[in-house]
């Protein structure tokens, strides 16, 4: 059953009682990589193997994503600031125990490539908490896999 989560800002990257960050470098420019996040939306499930559908709504100010194993999520966009920063929270999702959520995607320059840092920011019942928490190697190892996707993703079509 879907559920409208707390409607909190892009400032909740810093509050969330529970922050998950991963950080990987990649060879491609932060510009490509910003686009592949904020512009290319419907190409995330071609390099993140747990996203089976992601289109924007709203005319570009929502997105909505399905995972693997059922998980959707309605999103707003909060940030949009290219190439540095692209967050956006969920609104409404079927993830039992969320009452609030914040992805946010930060870009820094590294040497020729792109150092990218991915913040997942919840606040949720105790059970979501420790199962984000018990979770956290399997995001870890999801984000590094799909950073070398999209990496090689962006090799080929610039290459």
């Amino acid at each position: 059953m879907a559920r409208r989560l707390r409607p909190v800002g892009p400032d909740f990257v810093e509050t969330a009682p529970l922050r998950l960050v991963f950080a990987r470098e990649v060879t491609a420019a932060p510009e490509a990589v910003f686009h592949a996040l904020a512009e290319d939306t419907p190409g995330w499930s071609e390099w993140f193997s747990a996203v089976t559908l992601a289109r924007p709504t709203a005319e570009g100010t929502g997105r909505e994503v399905r995972l693997r194993g059922g998980t959707r999520f309605e999103e707003t966009v909060l940030v949009t600031q290219a190439p540095e920063v692209y967050a956006y929270r969920v609104d409404v999702t079927n993830a039992p125990g969320a009452r609030a959520l914040v992805e946010e995607w930060r870009l820094t320059p590294a040497g020729t490539g792109t150092r990218v840092r991915w913040t997942f920011a919840a606040d949720g019942t105790a059970p979501f908490r420790a199962a984000l928490v018990l979770g956290r190697a399997g995001l870890g190892r999801a984000f590094r896999t799909a950073m070398t996707a999209l990496d090689q993703r962006l090799a080929s079509t610039h290459a």
